[in-house]
């Protein structure tokens, strides 16, 4: 796990920022001489909760909520290249376990039996000190207005953009959830190991199309995995005693010095070869190369007959094409099931319910 060497001397180095950037704050809002203009994907393909989450949500709360969150992801970033990835998978794994709320951020206590122990999850995920310290900057400056489930929204995309991805308007208002769902962790989370009709289902369930499934996908176009999430395709590929047959064979050969059979599997490795901390259409490329990492990945395109492997070969061809529909899916995502109005609550720790 990513580990501070002192969390608040990130802290202090954001607000020496936050004040060089002419921020001045009051006990519940804070006002900004400027206001960074961010090119917009209009969100006409929003699911329900369109009318009520809204870019302007913050605007006289906090309006320099999004400017914080990038600021604190870039200095991250300099010093931990994977972490943008990480974070954007934080946000993937809350909102495909009862949507959007926060929940995948809430450790174990008397009341809650944490997400964060499924095993999709387990000694897996990871940046959830850098959330604290958004949400720790964010009490500093305007207390008890927002959630985590945006913070990890707004985390994101400010991810995605600062690794040379496209950036989109966030929708928010998102309020955090006061439970966790171990047994939705593990059963709701698309898997590296799964088929490709699983994977379709498990994105139909929560309101997303197959546009969606390979869209977004397309994440892991930068961070890496661990061995065990695809070493069976290197040595006994659904129980055949031989690799998976999809795999291009030259990289076969390079997963398996860095994999070892019978080896350590938690070993890190690059999901794209090419650009592995850029966020680019380097992964669509690879799936058409036979070198996707993940066997869901390689899934998209190389099972039998099935159309949407024409959307891997319409990004692979067209970055621009694949960053509008990026945009487009990010938002769709986030607007699964989130928690608006009175329900839900704005935790003080994104860690722990209010009443904990």
């Amino acid at each position: 796990m990513y580990k501070y060497v002192c969390v608040t001397s990130l802290i202090h180095r954001i607000r020496q920022t936050v004040r060089q950037e002419a921020l001045y704050c009051t006990m519940s809002s804070c006002y900004v001489s400027g206001v960074l203009a961010v090119a917009t994907f209009m969100a006409f393909l929003l699911h329900g909760s369109q009318a009520q989450l809204s870019p302007t949500f913050y605007d006289s709360t906090c309006p320099n909520v999004s400017d914080i969150v990038q600021t604190i992801v870039q200095l991250v970033q300099s010093s931990d290249p994977r972490m943008p990835a990480s974070l954007l998978r934080l946000h993937f794994h809350d909102c495909f376990v009862d949507g959007c709320d926060g929940s995948v951020l809430l450790d174990n206590s008397t009341a809650i039996v944490s997400e964060k122990d499924a095993p999709p999850n387990s000694n897996s995920l990871r940046g959830f000190e850098v959330i604290d310290a958004i949400k720790m900057t964010l009490e500093y400056v305007c207390p008890g207005v927002v959630s985590c489930a945006d913070i990890l929204a707004l985390a994101a995309e400010a991810s995605v953009s600062l690794s040379g991805g496209p950036s989109w308007t966030v929708q928010l208002g998102r309020r955090d959830g006061t439970t966790a769902n171990l047994t939705g962790a593990d059963t709701n989370l698309p898997s590296p190991f799964e088929p490709l009709d699983i994977l379709k289902a498990k994105f139909a369930a929560v309101g997303l199309n197959d546009t969606d499934l390979v869209t977004l996908s397309g994440a892991h176009t930068f961070g890496r995995a661990r061995c065990g999430a695809f070493s069976d395709r290197l040595y006994n590929f659904n129980g055949t005693g031989i690799p998976d047959p999809t795999l291009n064979t030259s990289y076969l050969t390079t997963l398996q010095a860095n994999c070892p059979d019978g080896g350590n599997e938690t070993t890190l490795n690059n999901l794209d070869l090419s650009t592995p901390d850029a966020f680019d259409n380097s992964y669509y490329l690879n799936l058409q190369s036979n070198e996707g990492l993940l066997a869901s990945d390689q899934h998209l395109y190389s099972t039998s007959n099935d159309p949407i492997a024409s959307i891997v070969g319409i990004y692979a061809g067209n970055q621009t094409a694949f960053f509008e529909s990026f945009a487009l899916s990010m938002i769709n995502m986030g607007n699964i099931s989130p928690l608006t109005g009175s329900d839900g609550e704005i935790r003080s720790n994104c860690r722990l319910v209010n009443a904990s």
